[in-house]
């Protein structure tokens, strides 16, 4: 894992000044890549590469980047893994490569010199994002991987383009308009990310997962990226070609993807280990991880002092059944005061997701130790794993047909008591239920009910729990926009509400919030992580699977649990799901209250956002009326960043 910088330009500059520019935009990701770096340009075309080695397979100089093919054509900056390099490797060894290093760089290039770049990406199992410089054409190539594991920023301005693994490198760069975004921000306050191919700067873009973008004239507009894979391609294949097996063979079917998924991603020239929750996605990584060792993996996870959101102990349970060499971390307010002043250069677009805390906690508690790590992303999103899909297929068409003065009436009585309220009442119920059908935070989630409830129809309501602000555009201004989100839930395609809620949270939420959280937190602190159940092998046999058996009687992830309870008790993994969540609110009532003041009372000198909205739900939150903490993460997170980075 690694991280790069470049730049295109028109203006004529010496082969000097262009490999200091690209060196001095690659200093600035260092934590992504502490082991080496190098530079390269070819100043009769004005491009130059910078990089950052975080050095994981072949650790000698001659997996040092940039690197260049045996022919001299093409030159890479390449940041990621490519998890089948040595199936690769003897097919062009069988074709005639010859290889000096044993790297999975030098790989990748041998396959552009035999196939080209299109259709080696085609072939490539792996997280990446790249930059290719072919010779032959004087063509610039970016490339992202197919679910947007790895992330690639692009500047623009007339005879200038700049690009890398963090905006931070082309704030560096020789020229940066730090002009925002305003919908881009918008759509930050309502997800609590900003969705590709926006970026919080008017400027930038984002290379969109799966797509790959050649410049050729860095004077002209920049051309449209061009896809190479598309979820919406393998869900249409998947759909159109859906597993006619049993369960017991469906089950089969993903054990050996899966095995093969995490026994390729267990290469590597340097120690590894695995972060776990005790959930289902990562219990199922470490138990086929486990299986494959021939010693205990190291495993890690972090806990809370608030027991309502301390997991701790059902992790402990699984690496105990499984036999890791198992680490834990305690965290509480005061820890996550400590980290809040390093996120805005953590992470320089604003992402407000609260699990960044812990993931970077666990991820540096890790680093002590290893230099890899597994995790389960991938599972609630490919494997219908949330809350809100069960709940959006028993609820959301039934609220939609009611008519809207009840709907309104009923959200009005839920919003009549505060969350602390509601918990209260259902704490004496809760006693009384079979430990699989309790629920946590139970006043949150009715009022996730009321927004549901104030939703106009049944693709609104669905994003009206995917929202932290219900209507940013009272924050910022502007209109309610018609995000990709929506569209794909409006859509007549997918047929079914559960694959439309699925395909828009994999094309948007996965690799914006999810993927960039852990990708930010875990190479702020130089580790790679690599996330076995986004294998893209996997991803297209999940859209073939009947929704059956993914939801199966209320109970999500079925077939992901059937993997599992081959190897570990069902009765340690079955219970309510809690997410990798934050005891946000009462951080916010406490340790972070005087940091939260401080910025809201920045409000009044910025032109980007309106205090009342903001500072009304500040008041409902400390009198524990309303659930306002992500929205107000989000914002306080936005201020924080923009005192920081200076956007206009």
């Amino acid at each position: 894992m690694c991280g790069f910088a470049g730049l295109f330009g028109s203006t004529p500059q010496s082969e000097a000044d262009l490999s200091a520019a690209a060196g001095r935009m690659a200093e600035t990701i260092v934590h992504r890549g502490p082991d080496d770096a190098g530079t390269w340009c070819a100043a009769t075309c004005g491009v130059a590469f910078g990089f950052r080695r975080l050095s994981i397979i072949d650790l000698s100089p001659l997996g040092h980047q940039p690197m260049s093919s045996a022919s001299g054509r093409f030159t890479i900056v390449f940041n990621g893994e490519i998890y089948n390099f040595p199936d690769l490797r003897r097919e062009v060894e069988g074709r005639g490569a010859r290889f000096r290093g044993h790297s999975d760089t030098e790989v990748l290039l041998a396959a552009f010199e035999e196939w080209g770049i299109r259709e080696s990406l085609r072939r490539v199992v792996g997280m990446f994002a790249m930059a290719v410089w072919d010779n032959a054409d004087r063509s610039l190539t970016l490339i992202r991987d197919r679910l947007g594991k790895k992330p690639l920023f692009v500047y623009h301005q007339p005879g200038l383009v700049t690009f890398g693994s963090e905006l931070k490198v082309l704030a560096a760069g020789p020229a940066f308009d730090r002009t925002l975004d305003r919908d881009a921000l918008s759509l930050y306050l309502r997800y609590l990310y900003v969705p590709a191919p926006r970026s919080i700067y008017r400027a930038v873009t984002k290379i969109p997962a799966g797509h790959l973008l050649t410049i050729r004239d860095p004077r002209a507009p920049l051309p449209d990226t061009t896809p190479y894979w598309t979820l919406d391609e393998a869900a249409r294949a998947g759909l159109a070609n859906p597993f006619g097996g049993s369960d017991v063979e469906a089950v089969d079917a993903l054990d050996s993807l899966l095995r093969d998924a995490v026994q390729s991603r267990m290469i590597a020239d340097v120690p590894l280990g695995a972060l776990l929750s005790g959930g289902v996605d990562s219990s199922a990584v470490v138990a086929l991880m486990q299986e494959t060792a021939s010693r205990p993996v190291r495993t890690y996870t972090v806990g809370f002092d608030d027991p309502v959101h301390n997991e701790a102990a059902h992790a402990r349970a699984v690496a105990s059944h499984l036999g890791t060499d198992h680490t834990e971390l305690t965290l509480s307010g005061e820890d996550a005061l400590a980290l809040v002043p390093r996120l805005p250069t953590m992470f320089d677009e604003p992402l407000a997701d609260p699990s960044q805390i812990p993931t970077f906690l666990v991820s540096q508690l890790a680093r002590r130790h290893v230099t890899v790590a597994l995790v389960g992303d991938g599972g609630d999103e490919l494997f219908a794993g949330y809350n809100r899909y069960a709940y959006g297929l028993r609820s959301l068409g039934r609220i939609a047909a009611l008519p809207p003065v009840l709907r309104r009436a009923a959200a009005a009585g839920i919003n009549a008591l505060g969350p602390g309220s509601w918990d209260r009442l259902y704490s004496p119920l809760s006693a009384l239920l079979p430990g699989a059908n309790r629920y946590r935070l139970v006043g949150e989630k009715l009022h996730k009910l009321a927004a549901v409830m104030d939703a106009p129809t049944e693709a609104e309501g669905y994003r009206s729990l995917l929202s932290a602000w219900q209507h940013p555009e009272t924050l910022v201004g502007g209109e309610d926009l018609e995000d990709d989100t929506l569209r794909i839930l409006r859509d007549a395609w997918p047929q079914r509400l559960l694959d439309r809620m699925m395909l828009a949270d994999q094309r948007s939420y996965l690799p914006d919030d999810l993927l960039a959280k852990v990708d930010r937190a875990s190479m702020a602190i130089s580790l790679e992580v690599r996330a076995p159940l986004l294998d893209h092998r996997v991803v297209e046999f999940a859209w073939r699977l009947p929704s059956e058996m993914k939801l199966r009687d209320g109970v999500s992830k079925w077939i992901l649990r059937q993997v599992l309870y081959r190897r570990v008790p069902q009765p340690l993994i079955d219970r309510p799901k809690t997410g990798f969540s934050v005891p946000l609110d009462r951080w916010l009532r406490g340790p972070l209250r005087t940091w939260s003041e401080d910025l809201l009372a920045t409000m009044s000198s910025l032109p980007f956002v309106r205090p009342e909205p903001a500072m009304k739900a500040w008041r409902e939150m400390l009198a524990q009326r309303r659930p306002a903490g992500p929205a107000l993460w989000a914002l306080l997170t936005f201020l924080d960043w923009q005192a920081h980075w200076k956007a206009t």
